[in-house]
């Protein structure tokens, strides 16, 4: 027999993990997105943070650049991508 917790809490925390843990990252090899680079990493590659707050690196950017990017890999909780084109900011 299976055991169910009786706290409503516990349950509901339950179901949110094992809702967020299906999720599929929110972008997909060769597609194309402009992003702003929010800071840099440890080995010199731009950080941009899209839905969710899911991670896409960006090697060869500044923090604050705006780029537009084909992503060209993607793993379950990061992305990597290469810049396509350097934007204005206002573009």
């Amino acid at each position: 027999m299976l055991s169910r917790s009786t706290n409503p809490k516990e349950e509901t925390d339950q179901e949110l993990e094992r809702e967020h843990s299906s999720l599929e990252p929110p972008v997909g090899e060769g597609e194309t997105r402009t992003v702003d680079i929010e800071s840099i990493g440890e080995q010199g590659d731009g950080i941009s943070r899209v839905e969710r707050g899911y991670i896409v690196i960006v090697p060869d950017t500044e923090k604050g650049e705006r780029v537009r990017i084909e992503i060209n890999q993607v793993q379950e909780n990061v992305a990597f991508a290469d810049v396509v084109e350097r934007l204005d900011y206002y573009e």
